[in-house]
C-alpha cells in the first residue's frame, strides 16, 4: 500500500502515476489533496473547471465534482478504463483525503519526484479551485 502526500504535485503527472499502479494491483491513499497544483494562469484554469461544472443538464449530468478529494479522483478515473470490471475494481484501491487524518498523522508519505511543481512559473491550487466553484471544506 502506498501512502502519497500530494503538497505541491501537478495534478495530471501525478494521476498518471496514480493510475498506473493502481492497475497494476496497487493500494494507494493520497493526501493533502487541497495542495496539489493544477499548472497554468490562475484565470484560465479556473474558467475551464468553471465551464466544465456548469456544462450539461442538472439531472442528467455529466456530474462534476467540486470537493478536491473528488476532483482527484475524477481526474484518475479520466485515465483509467473505469466501465470495465478492473478499472472499477481499481477505482476502489484508491482513497483520497483533504488534509491528513489523525489516524495516519504520524505515519511517513511518498512523493512522486516526476510529478514536482518545482520550476512552474504559473499554478494553482486545487483547493483554490474548489473553493471557486463554493466547496466548503
Amino acid at each position: 500500500m502506498k501512502k502519497i502526500d500530494a503538497s505541491g504535485l501537478i495534478l495530471g503527472r501525478m494521476c498518471s502515476y496514480v493510475a498506473k499502479d493502481l492497475l497494476k494491483g496497487e493500494s494507494i491513499i493520497i493526501v493533502n489533496a487541497e495542495n496539489v497544483v493544477v499548472s497554468g494562469k490562475r484565470d484560465l484554469v479556473i474558467k475551464e473547471y468553471f465551464d466544465r461544472r456548469s456544462k450539461g443538464k442538472i439531472r442528467k449530468g455529466p456530474y462534476y465534482p467540486r470537493t478536491p478529494e473528488q476532483i482527484l479522483k475524477r481526474t484518475v478515473r479520466g485515465m483509467i478504463p473505469y466501465q470495465k470490471a478492473h478499472g472499477r475494481e481499481a477505482l476502489d484501491r484508491l482513497t483520497v483525503y483533504i488534509g491528513i487524518p489523525r489516524e495516519m498523522a504520524k505515519e511517513k508519505f511518498e512523493t512522486i519526484a516526476g510529478a514536482s511543481s518545482e520550476g512552474v512559473a504559473e499554478f494553482v491550487d486545487l483547493g483554490e479551485i474548489s473553493r471557486t466553484l463554493g466547496a466548503r471544506f
